[in-house]
């Protein structure tokens, strides 16, 4: 198949999904969750209180995270590297991981890894070893944190000697799904948000004309942990992830893999160089 007519089987693809999960949503959420009032920054002491009958009702969480209105991440990446010294124990000193389950984060988008924490302090991913750790960071921690990691050159952990060589056939696999989806399962391209060399997306360093950068949130795949990957990918197909509109485009493409889309996917990427 020609990329040109993968990407666009994915841009029909990803619309419908898209289309499909916000109508059924009725609010977002600002693109700062720093500017969001908190319990701690409201007055406690302006105003009697109303008696009870006539109290408003209390304002809904938000339902999802628009992460198409994002802008760039402001921080300080030499305050974040002074932050991170409990990182390392699992992502290791210099971003790539200690064992295979624990992603990369050298050279990951500075945008991705920042909503991502902010995911894990919310509530919004599964119960994991990062939910206390999140719990512990400041708003200015995970900014600073996250363009630390996206600082450092990207790299992988080097190869076990006595993993086997991989399955030649399986890697093909995976890289036709990567470049061409599977038209059968309804699975678009994966390149069409990840880049046709799994490094993010194509536009991602570009702003839209209304300031924002939509395309920073999808984060780079290639190098990253085959084991950690079909973990996040089973996350999305078991529908475990819909706290944002990139999780809701993952997750209607989840609904579609199986076991075997999963492995060659995860395998292929984590085959290719930093």
């Amino acid at each position: 198949m020609n990329p040109s007519t993968g990407t666009g089987l994915f841009t029909a693809i990803v619309f419908a999904l898209g289309v499909a999960a916000l109508a059924g949503t009725s609010e977002s959420v600002a693109q700062d969750p720093a500017a969001q009032t908190s319990p701690e920054n409201t007055p406690a002491d302006t105003a009697p209180a109303e008696p009870a009958a006539t109290m408003a009702p209390a304002a809904k969480p938000p339902a999802y995270r628009d992460l198409r209105r994002i802008t760039r991440l402001r921080g300080d990446p030499a305050a974040g590297k002074a932050k991170s010294e409990l990182c390392a124990a699992c992502h290791g000193a210099a971003g790539i991981s200690i064992a295979p389950n624990f992603p990369n984060l050298a050279g990951q988008r500075a945008e991705y890894l920042y909503w991502e924490l902010v995911e894990y302090q919310s509530g919004a991913m599964p119960e994991s070893a990062m939910t206390p750790l999140a719990a512990s960071l400041n708003d200015q921690d995970m900014r600073d944190l996250a363009l630390y990691y996206a600082s450092l050159p990207a790299g992988r952990a080097p190869a076990q000697e006595e993993a086997p060589a991989p399955d030649t056939a399986l890697l093909e696999r995976g890289r036709q799904l990567f470049m061409e989806g599977d038209p059968g399962k309804g699975l678009p391209p994966c390149q069409g948000c990840h880049g046709a060399d799994a490094g993010g997306h194509p536009l991602a360093a570009r702003d839209d004309r209304d300031g924002h950068a939509p395309w920073s949130a999808y984060p780079s795949l290639r190098g990253q942990n085959a084991i950690y990957l079909q973990v996040r990918l089973n996350a999305f197909r078991t529908a475990q992830l819909h706290h944002s509109t990139n999780d809701f485009v993952m997750g209607g493409v989840g609904q579609r893999l199986d076991d075997d889309t999963i492995s060659a996917l995860s395998a292929w990427l984590a085959a290719q160089g930093p």
